[in-house]
């Protein structure tokens, strides 16, 4: 056996080494091999369970593969032949025979995999790549032995080259899909070093990247495919948890109305926890077993990296022991510098692969989240809706899912970092002894110090995300409703608001950020202070321990590593701390009450029998509330038609709702048989055009279209329109009047020819002869929907008559109930309603209201705006929002955006962070040399001198740095918040200070992200990658500063090194800010279509199309990560191309120091090598900083974007001259007025001249597009004038502020407006009217006894939008505003269209009585309410065609005349 052993003397002692012939015919054999037959059955069992891709068509080069391993196994025989005819020796020891045979059939085996592989569609093989690589390797070192050995290996190196080149050709026979993800294709080098990805950089680089551009994500990053899996993992979880049989009726309801299947993810994803437990806990569970495989397969990458991370402190040990011992060989110390260049690039190899798993992982569970909030904003009960606003569901998808992501981040340094700083410990006991044990000391003060502030950051963060919810809010309402704050001159007041909102949550942010700043330099002071306490011990214990460059120096290398888990531990636990809120906040919003499916029991539709049928019900909106309905039974045949009536509040809209199941039944039963079609009493318009709103998913039929086109009444509105129904309408309709959207909406319910119709009063916003037209065509007798059962609330008296059945509302319940007839027989409370108002009965049908085309709304946003535009401007929302997102796509951020964060940082800031940095540098610089000092010391009599002043100027160094690092991180911090400050107030200055026309053509998901994601960004990513990126920046030079000076000549590759490190630089970020660009682009329409989902979820449940609404959500989600995908590969990338260049240094570092040993000290060596080291690491988070700052500061781009849009004249004039009683007559003159809603298109009002005298009356009439609407517009000032001047008491008003015009005069527009907050406030947002005022304001305004029967009376809280209270109630809200504002000019744009006839005449005296000193202009929809004013003026074409008293223009029977006859007044 003396054969079979290993000779040092020729292998290691020596200076030319070699191998013993034994071992190259026996383990250099093997050992490739014995891989390729343990792995393999493990590889083709993954190979067999994975799912199928297709067989890969056989090519040539396969073939020609396939024949040289079989002509390789065949030369193994060969060789084994040879051994046993040639060599006699070699007979006798039997393993060495059978080498040859083993190969052979190692090879065989490779064909068979080859093969295998190629019928299961692989692309690329792991397993044979690392078989060839290992063979190739080991067959180096025989190739000197003979010349048959040499083409053997030379035959290895061609196959393993045809294995990597026949992958692309596989690739290109494959049928793929078009713009396929490369990564799926990819061979094992490829996606080891990301080479697939360049395609894309080089691409970025040459131009700029378009949506187009980008790879459809892979199957597995898909929604449906996550969806459908954490539906499966989750119905495991939870099998034990629910009920038998919970989910089966809600399995069928979802079913019956179109959901995703049965069951769906909706069936079990998102049942509540019945036992009470976390819900948090059920939803990582779910998410760890969908992705936990994947996560595991990362988890391992980090483990072998730490590995080699804990290998190259020994080699650096090997290197300085090599320094010291003057006959070792040569080689031994390029061996030594080689491998920890290998290890080194091993290391970045691994880490990258491990963040791109994390990032992958991550990018997951921010899909199934959004997943998950979605469709359970679907699902959420209308209680527990009012409970979370719109603005708490955007910030779960956009801040707590960002939490998540980071958190998959950070997870596994929960757990490795205690395994490394306990590897650390021991491998420096094994170096110091019993020293290294004082270390422990630092560890042990600073972790409870972390642990501790960890815990107070994680309360401050719940306050600050409690202030941020309330901020988007606020600030979601303030963009809904930011009509009535132009019109009221209420911008100040919720500026206010919001900056108490602000306030808050950067009060709570600067307290978190001053405890990160002391938890930071704790952790990186940390490295120091265990070194200082190690060294300390162990010079001071005993004597005779001398520190030499060894021991320093592969100490330092064990404390540097100690600094990485030590740094991670407080992100770690950081984030796992916000994860845990994040997760408790979406548990809430999961857990939150869902709509029970058996509140109403859907039933086959059938012909002869009762379709919508209640028995004994009570309903409530919560299960713990009062009763909204009580006693409630009613049976409605198919086919019949059943009017509901009531006075305001009476539970008219929320009988419908009990219907839809929208409401609790608390007792009785509700069952309806058949499909459901709902038509909300505020119409609910997509962001999508006028066609696709019609159909609502649906086939078009032409010819049934075309019908209920006309029967609507849209065929005028098609031809106004520019692209006819192809028309893109704006969001919440914004380009369409009161009137179009609601015959929309009824247009979108009867192309659905369901069977039962719910109508909440959907003629309330049409005029009167359009709805007559329309209840003939649609609703009554003889219409589309004769044959349908139809529910219709209405407060038009001419319909009862038509109704099969009249339910008459009062209090909750049904006070009355028959058809027209029997109910005026009884002569009870509906027919002493009937005959009061029997005399305005033909005069006001019921329908009150807007004017059939009425292009403008009349909410007098830009009332005519659309139609006064002509085509161009109706296009204009769909152009602006393009233009607004494609210009975005420029090349790499400005210079001039970081110029703007700095200079809103401030000079002074900016000078003490950089002093600092500087600073905190140089004192780690002194005292790393002064360890190398210490290190060349030579022991005289075994022991070192002066240990105390050793120790005491390494303490001053080290304690000096760590206040430095404090103080820098502090500075960051504090000059964040303040350009965070300074930046959101300027955004909202811009934004509240832009005109109407911007909120029109801007999409509120665009604005609501700029306020959102891109303010966090601001508030915490940008500070956090300066601090990172500064502290490491500095650390570089530290680096190089000290490779100098111990090896000049490393001058000689850092330069090349550093302009190659600038020009991959500078090449990356090209393409990585378009991808960010692309990214925050492409997320916007998700918070949009959130938005859209949430008002419109009873629409949407009403029609089934919920699978449909997730379809376009997940299709949504995947656009976003179609461009976050590529945008953290990106990074990946470039840290691997320059961290292999930093590698390259450390390199050169060493075999310089090799080269030049006799003229080095040891000490000097260990210092440059150490920090060398550390450059890889450095280089790694510059990369990871830079591109967050880099990232980051698009936010401060976008939020600045809007500084430059177009702004209203100034709100106050400084030294204005307005009397302080202004307007004292209410005089009104127009001269010469003339009004464009944009340069160059036509005239919207032209040669008005009007002379309005004080307290008249005026009605403002006109067709569709007219220019009655400008008039007010041009009052208010929405849109300036073109030409002429509008006086006021003889001022002209262009010449003051908008406040002191708009403040005072009043306007009660149609569509009324609350704001979340209380009664007092949405009265009153000024607070500066007394208890008395509001009391007699509401009594004017009839809700005196309302608010007086609220627990909290004017306190009382209104939910998001006023929700909480009725359409008719809010209204009247609007009167009492008006009431409370006295001024001496009143606007009225149909002010009454929500409310009963009784209310609303009590409203009309109110007007009568209490305005009877103003000046009062009503733009009329209605007729019948300006009859006895003093002048009607009637508008055509934007100018006047008549002006005079209605009698007058009665008798001369012009427009005004065929208007009335139209009307039914005449």
């Amino acid at each position: 056996m003396v054969f079979m052993s290993q000779d040092w003397n020729l292998t290691w002692y020596t200076s030319r080494p070699d191998l013993t012939q034994c071992f190259q015919h026996t383990v250099l054999v093997w050992f490739p091999c014995v891989y390729m037959w343990t792995c393999s059955p493990l590889y083709l069992l993954y190979l067999q369970l994975r799912p199928h891709r297709g067989v890969i068509p056989l090519s040539k080069l396969c073939c020609s593969k396939t024949l040289l391993s079989l002509s390789l196994a065949s030369i193994c025989l060969l060789e084994m032949f040879y051994f046993l005819v040639k060599n006699e020796e070699i007979q006798n020891h039997l393993l060495i025979l059978i080498g040859p045979l083993i190969r052979s059939l190692t090879l065989v085996l490779s064909v068979v995999i080859i093969q295998f592989e190629r019928m299961k569609g692989s692309r690329s093989s792991v397993l044979l790549f690392l078989f060839w690589t290992l063979l190739v390797l080991c067959s180096v070192v025989p190739l000197n032995v003979n010349v048959q050995q040499i083409i053997d290996q030379v035959s290895n190196i061609i196959l393993i080259r045809v294995s990597l080149r026949d992958k692309s050709l596989q690739q290109v026979t494959n049928v793929c899909l078009s713009n396929q993800c490369p990564e799926e294709d990819a061979s094992f080098l490829s996606n080891f070093f990301f080479f697939w990805f360049s395609s894309l950089m080089v691409r970025g680089y040459r131009r700029p990247l378009q949506a187009a551009d980008l790879w459809s994500l892979r199957d597995q990053d898909s929604s449906i495919q996550i969806m459908t899996d954490l539906e499966k993992f989750w119905s495991q979880s939870c099998k034990q948890e629910k009920p038998a049989g919970s989910g089966t009726s809600w399995s069928r309801s979802w079913s019956r109305s179109g959901g995703v299947s049965a069951p769906t993810e909706e069936t079990l994803l998102l049942r509540r926890n019945r036992k009470g437990r976390g819900y948090g806990l059920f939803l990582l569970q779910a998410l760890g077993r969908s992705f936990g495989f994947y996560f595991l397969t990362g988890t391992l990458c980090l483990l072998l990296h730490d590995a080699f991370m804990f290998a190259v402190p020994q080699v650096l040990s090997l290197l300085l022991s090599f320094m010291r011992d003057e006959d070792a060989a040569m080689w031994k110390g390029f061996l030594f510098a080689s491998l920890l260049f290998l290890l080194s690039c091993l290391q970045s190899l691994l880490h990258h692969q491990y963040m791109f798993h994390c990032f992958t992982v991550g990018m997951r569970v921010k899909t199934a989240v959004m997943g998950l909030v979605y469709r359970k904003c679907l699902l959420i009960s209308s209680a527990a809706r009012r409970q979370c606003t719109l603005g708490e569901i955007i910030n779960l998808v956009s801040a707590d899912t960002q939490k998540l992501m980071d958190f998959v981040v950070y997870f596994n340094s929960l757990w490795v970092a205690p395994i490394e700083i306990a590897l650390c410990f021991y491998f420096l006991w094994q170096l110091l002894g019993p020293s290294a044990l004082a270390g422990l000391t630092a560890v042990v003060l600073i972790f409870p110090l972390n642990g501790f502030i960890a815990k107070l950051r994680s309360k401050l963060q719940e306050v600050q995300m409690k202030f941020m919810d309330g901020r988007i809010k606020l600030m979601n309402e303030i963009l809904s409703g930011v009509k009535i704050l132009k019109f009221y001159a209420w911008e100040e007041a919720f500026l206010r608001r919001i900056g108490v909102l602000r306030d808050g949550e950067l009060w709570a942010l600067k307290k978190s950020q001053i405890l990160y700043s002391v938890s930071l330099a704790s952790f990186n002071s940390s490295s120091f202070l265990i070194a200082f306490l190690v060294f300390a011990v162990y010079v001071l214990i005993d004597e005779r321990n001398v520190l030499d460059a060894q021991k320093i120096f592969v100490s330092v290398a064990l404390i540097n590593i100690l600094k990485t888990p030590l740094s991670q531990l407080p992100f770690a636990m950081s984030t796992a701390m916000q994860a845990v809120v994040s997760l408790r906040r979406l548990g809430n919003f999961l857990c939150s009450d869902e709509l029970r499916p058996d509140n109403v029991e859907r039933l086959p539709h059938s012909i002869d029998a009762v379709s919508v049928m209640i028995e004994g019900g009570t309903f409530s909106w919560t299960n713990e509330g009062l009763p909204c309905l009580q006693r409630i039974s009613m049976k409605v045949k198919t086919g019949s038609l059943v009017a509901v009536v009531g006075h305001v509040g009476s539970g008219k809209s929320s009988l419908l709702a009990a219907m839809l199941g929208e409401m609790e039944r608390r007792s009785g039963s509700v069952s309806i048989k058949g499909s459901l079609a709902y038509v909300p009493q505020q119409a609910w318009i997509q962001n999508a055009s006028l066609m696709n709103n019609i159909l609502f998913g649906e086939e078009r039929t032409e010819s049934w279209y075309q019908r209920v086109l006309e029967a609507c009444a849209l065929l005028p509105d098609l031809d106004i329109l520019p692209a006819g129904d192809a028309t893109e309408i704006g969001e919440k309709g914004l380009n369409l009047s009161g009137g179009q959207r609601q015959r929309v909406s009824l247009a979108r319910a009867v192309y659905r020819k369901s069977d039962v119709y719910l109508l909440d009063d959907p003629l309330s916003a049409v005029d009167a002869h359009v709805g007559q037209h329309i209840f003939d065509r649609v609703i009554g007798p003889r219409g589309l929907l004769k044959d349908k059962t139809r529910v219709l609330v209405t407060h038009g008296l001419s319909f009862l008559s038509k109704a099969d059945l009249v339910l008459v509302m009062d209090g909750g319940q049904i006070s009355e109930i028959g058809s027209y007839m029997e109910l005026m027989d009884r002569k009870g409370v509906f027919a002493k309603f009937i005959h009061t108002f029997s005399g305005n009965r033909r005069r006001d049908s019921g329908i009150p209201r807007d004017k059939s085309n009425r292009k403008s709304v009349s909410r007098l946003s830009m009332t005519d705006f659309s139609i006064d535009l002509s085509q161009e401007q109706l296009i204009r929302w769909k152009q602006a929002t393009d233009h607004c997102e494609i210009k975005e796509l420029c090349f790499q951020v400005k210079l001039q955006m970081y110029r703007e964060y700095f200079k809103t940082v401030g000079l002074l800031f900016i000078m003490t962070i950089i002093f600092l940095c500087a600073f905190q540098q140089a004192s780690s610089l002194a005292y790393s040399y002064w360890l190398s000092l210490w290190a060349d010391e030579a022991p005289v009599n075994g022991t070192q001198s002066d240990h105390n002043l050793k120790l005491s100027v390494f303490a001053a160094l080290g304690f000096t740095q760590g206040i430095a690092m404090f103080g820098t991180t502090l500075a960051i911090a504090l000059g964040g918040i303040v350009a965070s400050r300074q930046l959101h107030a300027d955004l909202l200055h811009s934004v509240l200070h832009s005109p109407v026309s911007f909120f029109e053509v801007t999409p509120s998901g665009n604005l609501l992200n700029r306020f959102s994601r891109e303010m966090d960004a601001i508030d915490c990513m940008i500070p956090d990658g300066l601090k990172m990126m500064l502290g490491y920046l500095f650390k570089l030079l530290e680096v190089c500063i000290i490779l100098l000076l111990a090896t000049p000549f490393t001058g000689l590759v850092l330069l090349p090194l550093t302009a190659v490190y600038i020009f991959i630089q500078s090449f990356y970020v090209v393409s990585s800010c378009q991808l960010r660009r692309l990214e925050a682009v492409s997320r916007s329409p998700i918070y949009s279509h959130f938005n859209e989902t949430v008002q419109g979820a009873s629409v949407i449940r009403a029609f089934g199309e919920q699978r449909r609404f997730v379809l376009h959500a997940n299709r949504c989600i995947d656009n976003n990560q179609e461009a976050y995908f590529p945008r953290f590969v990106a990074t990946r990338w470039l840290a691997v191309n320059l961290e292999f260049l930093g590698n390259l240094l450390v390199l050169a570092a060493a075999i310089l120091s090799v080269q030049g040993r006799d003229e080095l000290s040891p000490g000097i060596v260990g210092l440059a090598v150490s920090h060398s080291l550390q450059v890889t690491g450095i280089l790694s988070w510059i990369v990871r900083s830079w591109t967050d700052v880099e990232n980051n500061i698009v936010s401060v781009e976008r939020v600045k974007e809007y500084d430059n849009t177009p702004k209203e004249a100034a709100w106050t004039i400084e030294d204005s001259f307005l009397p302080a009683a202004w307007p004292t007559t209410g005089n009104i003159q127009f001269e010469d007025y003339g009004l464009q809603y944009r340069k160059g298109l036509d005239w919207a009002l032209n040669d008005i001249n009007i002379d309005i005298q004080d307290r008249e009356k005026v009605g403002i009439v006109g067709r569709t597009g007219a220019g009655k609407s400008s008039l007010a517009l041009g009052i208010f000032r929405i849109l300036e004038a073109a030409k002429g001047r509008i006086f006021i008491d003889g001022i002209d008003i262009a010449q003051i502020g908008l406040h002191d015009l708009r403040s005072r005069i009043t306007i009660i527009p149609q569509d009324p407006v609350l704001f979340s907050g209380s009664l007092r406030m949405n009265l009153d947002p000024f607070d500066t009217c007394s208890e008395a005022d509001l009391w007699k304001a509401l009594e004017l305004a009839h809700l005196s006894s309302f608010v007086s029967a609220l627990p909290q009376k004017l306190d009382h809280e209104c939910c998001e939008g006023g929700e909480n209270l009725s359409l008719g109630q809010r209204q009247l809200l609007c009167l009492a505003r008006a009431l409370l504002r006295k001024t001496r000019i009143l606007v009225l744009d149909e002010a009454t269209a929500a409310v009963d006839l009784k209310t609303d005449q009590l409203i009309q005296s109110t007007i009568r009585s209490q305005f009877g000193d103003c000046t009062v202009l009503t733009i009329a929809h209605r007729l019948n309410t300006i009859m006895d004013y003093s002048r009607v003026i009637v508008m055509d074409r934007g100018c006047i065609s008549e002006m005079d008293s209605p009698s007058q223009l009665l008798r001369q029977q012009t427009h005004f005349y065929q208007m009335c006859i139209e009307a039914g007044l005449v």
